[in-house]
């Protein structure tokens, strides 16, 4: 019988033990109750980056991505931005201002109706509005490009009659200017921590109007 209860004493200790934060505090590496499991990824992220093994453009675009809306709709055969098309670039424009160092390219897009040269012309048209409005929000020209126009090729709903959904301009990170000191000598986590700082400032806008295309 005694054999027996320090059988099931040994077995419940152990149980406790493997349960017990302060046991297995003292019984694994430093740092172990920290770790929930994914505190590796932000190192390997900054080891790919800074090693050249994942672009950095690429990186800032999945945020650019995550953090506003990248695409404005437009009204049919028309390149005048409405307030929801301009509120959203006022997003957009709070995040490029935190990066002085990335370029950003806007990329038009139409619906079917029309020929599909007319269409590409609009889809430009579109582009150049938005980043028009997006220089007046302190984003600089240089910045900025709208070179780029799928017209009616690119459509997020394939149909040959109207859709608001293709009428559209999309942002996206097209890269660095490279002449920016931080870029060029990989300090890639100078400009993260910095995004996070100014992150914090409370965003204001103003309403204004716009007389688009």
């Amino acid at each position: 019988m005694k054999y027996v209860a320090a059988l099931a004493g040994l077995a419940v200790l152990a149980s406790c033990e493997s349960q017990d934060l302060i046991y297995n505090f003292n019984q694994r590496e430093a740092g172990a109750l920290i770790d929930e499991g994914g505190f590796g990824n932000p190192t390997m992220q900054n080891r790919l980056l800074m090693t050249g093994q994942q672009s950095a453009a690429v990186n800032l675009s999945n945020r650019f991505a995550q953090a506003v809306p990248t695409t404005i709709n437009f009204d049919f055969n028309s390149s005048i931005l409405d307030p929801t098309a301009r509120q959203i670039l006022d997003q957009q424009a709070v995040f490029i201002r935190q990066f002085p160092e990335a370029r950003f390219r806007v990329y038009g897009h139409a619906d079917a109706v029309g020929s599909e040269v007319y269409n590409k012309r609009l889809g430009l048209r579109r582009a150049n509005a938005a980043v028009s409005y997006l220089t007046t929000r302190g984003i600089p020209r240089s910045r900025l490009e709208a070179v780029v126009s799928f017209g009616e090729t690119q459509p997020l709903i394939v149909t040959l009659g109207r859709e608001r959904a293709n009428r559209r301009t999309v942002t996206e990170v097209s890269g660095f200017v490279q002449s920016h000191p931080t870029v060029m000598q990989g300090k890639y986590a100078e400009i993260v921590w910095r995004e996070y700082v100014e992150s914090a400032v409370e965003q204001t806008t103003t309403a204004e109007s716009d007389t688009g295309g």
